[in-house]
């Protein structure tokens, strides 16, 4: 990432008042916690698949933890992640290269190549999924009983937001 985009992140931030900073500085030490827990399991899984994170990403995306595990295009795997095209490209064609992802045609225009997953790259899926899934596991079991309940009640108001109720949803059924 450009220091520009950067700078032009940080910048969106000191949108925010004092309050919502101070929830925003919570939110990332929890999240922080949360990704380190277990050893950094997930990325140690992620580091040993040899994948970098736009290919990880893209994966996942694939795999249906993003809007939804159908074929997708390049082009709207690239605007999803907010990187260049060519850079989507290059990490598809590693993807594709390692067995994870395979192009396939579109049943409307031939002429349009999609990427779908692969049965190697759904086993990887589940693996991160697992592995993320097992560190939460762990995390929330090492909370008190009234810990969790005050956590369980701070994410269930949360889903009223439909974003996070439809993450949750689809998480749910992808995890199954």
């Amino acid at each position: 990432m450009q220091a520009t985009e950067i700078a032009a992140i940080a910048e969106g931030g000191e949108a925010a008042g004092p309050e919502a900073r101070e929830t925003a500085a919570r939110l990332s030490a929890l999240l922080r916690h949360l990704f380190l827990y277990d050893r950094g399991n997930m990325l140690r899984v992620i580091e040993e698949s040899g994948l970098s994170m736009t290919q990880t990403k893209a994966l996942l995306e694939l795999g249906g933890l993003g809007e939804s595990s159908e074929p997708r295009q390049v082009s709207d795997l690239a605007e999803t992640f907010g990187v260049s095209v060519p850079s989507m490209s290059r990490a598809v064609e590693a993807l594709v290269k390692a067995g994870l992802a395979t192009r396939v045609e579109d049943a409307e225009d031939r002429r349009v190549r999609r990427i779908a997953i692969t049965a190697a790259g759904k086993g990887l899926v589940e693996e991160l999924l697992v592995v993320r899934q097992a560190g939460m596991e762990s995390f929330a079991a090492g909370l008190s009983a009234a810990q969790r309940r005050k956590l369980d009640a701070a994410i269930d108001a949360l889903m009223d937001r439909e974003d996070l109720a439809a993450t949750f949803e689809h998480l749910r059924e992808v995890s199954k």
